[in-house]
């Protein structure tokens, strides 16, 4: 049964890394042959062998067509091209805690009707409605939304998209598992207008529920530091705790504490059972009605599954309701298994339900961990002291997920064991429960009670998060050492009288010491980074890191450095970077600063910006960019050609007129990377510079604006690639099809970040230039192609042509 389980779990893994959608017709009629030929008698060995492997297969042929199934019929709910950016008329509730920023409200919307005539509208979507909060004693310019409540609106919708990167987040993989089929956000002068207080039913009363509880532990610690924390552990709002204490929490790896996780509904479920066994024994006329450990297994399940929902039924909550369940119907039906087929069954259940959680990292980690748990504790002979089994398990816990987190988020919490040791008890057995009880209870005392404890905790999280190498940060490992650590791991933690088992060790070298492929001296390699509408470009040369411009900020405490710049140089090993160019004073190139500089050690910082602008005053000691500097790295050659020093002396002149201008010059070819510049610094650059602007791959100036890229521009340039780094349908219509159509017409590969994701460019000493857009590299079946404009495959331009 465990090992079925496990191929149907794999046959939806590997429908999920398909780059198209295939058809389920053939898997389900392979699975129906597999399945009938388990029916043959096996009269001999062989016969059994191959009945066996036909079972497995049939799991796996199964387990694909289900999730190839459950996919087409979610894809079919979709936004028509065709309606991106209309106004469109709905009716529909409002079916989520709303979550308030300082721009506005996002809220999650069921449409239960399209007023507008021939529009197709999903079912489910996520709207932002934009405006300023309450402030200064002026009223919020959104309206106080509630789950549960009708509203007629007038919307622009696009389809599901996000920005991608190597290493990245997959936003639309995340919108897919939650069956957000459509983003967008509400027309607010178009007319809008609450049409029912509630609408009853039972998800809606779930989410009102979790809105008034959130209400009660905002009412009651208003001022507290810790308030976003209280909220997470009673109704699972991880968006109220603040970044900086995520921050701690991921430092110290106790992040998976600060939510409504499966080790506190297991606890709020075990501290019910007891409650309702006791009470239930006190009544003979029950008992003999219904035995107690019945009764109390109800009411434990019953529990999970009420504090689950107050979650938003995350991964983690469904694995320990799912396990919770077959638990009870083991116990009611007498058929109690071994705990590892609880785990096998609450699998299946899982991902029959949603084949899509095994995208998330919380899947591999929940599993894991109890995976691991079971593995050094469950069948084990002898009786030791709890405080010797409780180390041995956080031990065990801490080595066992070292493989995931690298290859998932390349970091691992070196004081985790002792964090966790401490905050386990607490969160779990003190603040998690009080929290729970008081947003129910109207007893202030009791959230108050729940905030001193975590705040005590929490002087012990921060110290331990201050240690300067509390967190080990690598490359991404390679996919074969992550699979040969696990099994190494395995042997490492076998049970006594395994022999050698040290030697599991040395399984798990190469998953620190296999460092991504090295670039050869004269190779130089330019990524342009997808961050919606902005820039942000890494160069790397054999042993140098330049950082090209940091993006957009999205909000606050999240920007383009920490979501993408710095996850992304972890992942390819550069712990360090030998220089930053922030090109001029626009937030969609110096948005990410910041968090780039709080992360990662900066040799130099070239700039346009100010001599006392903040990002300035950060970074230390900082210059001016200035045309004529030059250096060289690895037989690299970069010189900045614009802005002349003299233009510091003009206000008149644009921020983006005195954008930085790279030039990068290696033996395989030449890059240009010209910021912002708009007509007249391409003037000045042509009248100044000419004979130093030919280049073959270029960085479109200003992300294709018609005020960019003039003719002579593009003529002097002469590039034979070119990259337009732009958000998906952004505001501002960039890039502009006429400057688009001026470089197709100069014969000139167009690629673009926001159709392509991330474009990696590689110029090799011998000439040829490698293009790895990467949508190509990375497809999936859930991506939303631009209409009519599909990504091209990776590309390799060779000297002579």
């Amino acid at each position: 049964m465990r090992l079925n389980i496990l191929f149907f779990t794999a046959g939806v893994c590997w429908l999920q890394q398909q780059p198209v959608l295939p058809g389920a017709g053939w898997a389900w009629a392979l699975a129906a042959i597999c399945l009938v030929a388990t029916g043959v008698r096996a009269e001999s060995a062989w016969l059994a062998l191959a009945r066996e492997i036909l079972v497995k297969g049939a799991c796996f042929a199964l387990g694909f067509a289900w999730a190839a199934w459950c996919a087409q019929q979610r894809l079919a709910d979709e936004l028509p091209p065709a309606w991106e950016g209309r106004d469109i008329a709905v009716v529909g509730v409002v079916a989520g805690l709303p979550q308030v920023s300082g721009r506005g409200v996002r809220f999650e919307f069921d449409v239960e009707q399209v007023l507008t005539p021939e529009a197709r509208v999903p079912r489910h979507i996520v709207l932002s409605w934009w405006g300023s909060p309450p402030r200064d004693g002026r009223p919020a310019t959104f309206p106080s939304l509630e789950p549960g409540e009708r509203w007629r609106l007038t919307v622009r919708l696009k389809r599901p998209r996000g920005t991608a990167n190597p290493h990245g987040f997959d936003y639309e993989a995340w919108l897919l598992e939650r069956n957000l089929r459509a983003t967008g956000y509400v027309r607010a002068r178009a007319g809008s207008n609450r049409m029912a207080e509630m609408v009853h039913r039972p998800g809606y009363w779930v989410e009102r529920l979790r809105s008034l509880a959130r209400a009660r532990i905002r009412s009651a610690l208003p001022d507290a530091p810790y308030a976003g924390v209280i909220a997470a552990l009673a109704i699972g709002d991880q968006r109220a705790i603040p970044p900086e204490q995520w921050q701690t929490f991921t430092r110290t790896g106790v992040n998976h504490l600060m939510s409504i996780s499966g080790l506190h509904v297991t606890m709020v479920s075990g501290l019910v059972f007891a409650l309702a066994c006791g009470l239930w024994r006190r009544a003979p006329r029950l008992v003999l009605a219904l035995p107690a450990v019945k009764a109390a297994v109800l009411a434990a399940l019953a529990a999970a599954l009420f504090y689950a929902a107050l979650a938003g039924y995350a991964v983690p909550a469904q694995r320990t309701v799912y396990m919770l369940a077959v638990i009870a119907a083991a116990l009611w039906l007498g058929l109690f298994e071994s705990p590892s087929v609880v785990l096998c069954a609450a699998l299946l259940v899982v991902v029959v339900l949603d084949p899509w959680a095994v995208l998330a990292p919380g899947f591999w980690l929940s599993f894991g961990a109890v995976a691991v748990i079971m593995y050094v504790t469950a069948g084990r002979i002898g009786r030791e002291h709890w405080l010797a089994s409780w180390a041995r398990v956080q031990f065990a816990v801490t080595l066992g997920l070292i493989p995931p987190l690298l290859a998932m988020f390349q970091q691992v919490s070196i004081v985790s064991p002792l964090a966790n040791a401490v905050a386990i008890p607490i969160v779990s057995l003190v603040v998690a429960p009080l929290a729970l009880l008081g947003a129910v209870l109207p007893v202030d005392l009791v959230l108050r009670a729940s905030h001193l404890v975590m705040d005590g905790c929490m002087v012990m999280l921060d110290w331990l998060a201050a240690f300067p190498d509390a967190v080990w940060q690598q490359h991404a490992p390679p996919a074969w050492t992550v699979i040969v650590a696990i099994a190494a791991l395995a042997w490492l933690l076998a049970p006594r009288g395994v022999p050698a088992r040290w030697l599991g060790a040395f399984g798990l070298l190469p998953l620190f010491a296999m460092a991504p492929a090295a670039i050869r001296a004269g190779d130089v390699e330019i990524v342009v980074l997808d961050v919606g509408q902005g820039l942000s470009a890494v160069v790397r040369t054999a042993r140098h890191a330049l950082l090209y411009d940091a993006g957009p900020a999205f909000g606050p405490g999240a920007d383009s450095g920490n979501r993408t710049i710095v996850p992304y140089l972890r992942s390819i090993g550069v712990k360090q970077l030998d220089g930053f160019i922030v090109t001029h004073d626009d937030d969609d190139h110096w948005g990410g600063a910041a968090s780039v500089l709080q992360a990662l050690p900066v040799r130099w910082l070239k700039t346009s910006l100010p001599d006392l602008d903040p990002l300035v005053v950060q970074a230390g000691p900082a210059l001016r960019c200035e045309a004529g500097q030059r250096w060289e790295w690895d037989g690299v050659r970069f010189e900045m050609l614009h802005p002349a020093r003299a233009s510091y002396d003009e206000p008149a002149i644009k921020d983006n007129d005195r954008g930085c201008v790279l030039k990068i010059e290696a033996p395989g070819g030449r890059a240009l990377l010209p910021a912002d510049i708009e007509r007249r610094a391409e003037s000045e650059l042509l009248a100044r510079a000419r004979e130093s602007l030919n280049a073959d791959v270029l960085l479109a100036p200003h992300h294709g604006s018609r005020t960019s890229s003039t003719p002579d521009f593009v003529q002097a340039v002469g590039p034979r690639l070119v990259v337009f780094p732009a958000g998906y349908r952004n505001r501002l219509g960039h890039p502009h099809r006429e400057v688009v159509e001026r470089y197709r017409a100069a014969g000139t590969a167009i690629y673009r970040t926001d159709r392509d994701g991330a474009v990696t460019i590689t110029m090799r000493a011998d000439g040829a230039i490698n293009v790895a857009p990467f949508r190509a590299v990375y497809r999936r079946y859930w991506q939303t192609a631009i209409e009519g404009d599909p990504v091209p495959d990776p590309l390799l331009v060779t000297s002579d042509e």
